[in-house]
């Protein structure tokens, strides 16, 4: 029986792209908090911009189109946040996929080690058997033997048999 399991290769192989999985999962929950920080930075950067209530009509025109730029700003962000949730939702995904691998390979892995140990307990009982199986022929021997020993022939003293 072949103690080693052949597949153990493949098994690091698969934890490390469940690692990488997981990494990547971590890096877009860090480009999801960044984006979402900056959609309140962009939110903040457009309450404070109040459209003026007096001042000159080009004054007036400069501040609505700054205040659209800033829209515009918090709409991109806002954009980016939704583009980072489905690239972690799809991260998420590839992270739960590299885990089904990783285990498929960890339960052949265990039932290898499974089969081993019932090798190994078969091979101990049978070895177990034939030590108890040899310890009962050798007494039932000595058993023969001591008989012999304890009646020996009885010869007549002139020879012949009685």
């Amino acid at each position: 029986m072949n103690r080693l399991f052949r597949l153990g290769p493949v098994l690091r192989a698969r934890k490390a792209q469940e690692d990488a999985a997981r990494g990547a999962v971590i890096q877009s929950r860090a480009e999801i908090r960044d984006a979402q920080a900056l959609v309140k930075r962009r939110q903040l950067e457009l309450t404070g911009s109040d459209a003026p209530t007096e001042g000159t009509a080009r004054a007036m025109v400069a501040s609505l189109v700054a205040r659209q730029s800033l829209a515009a700003g918090l709409f991109g962000a806002q954009r980016m946040v939704t583009d980072a949730e489905e690239v972690e939702r799809e991260r998420v995904a590839a992270l739960a996929d590299a885990a089904k691998r990783r285990r498929a390979v960890e339960l052949m892995a265990e039932r290898h080690a499974a089969t081993v140990r019932a090798h190994d307990l078969r091979v101990d009982q049978a070895n177990l058997d034939e030590l108890a199986i040899t310890s009962k022929a050798r007494q039932a021997a000595g058993s023969v033997a001591d008989a012999e020993i304890a009646e020996p022939d009885v010869a007549e003293p002139n020879g012949s048999e009685a």
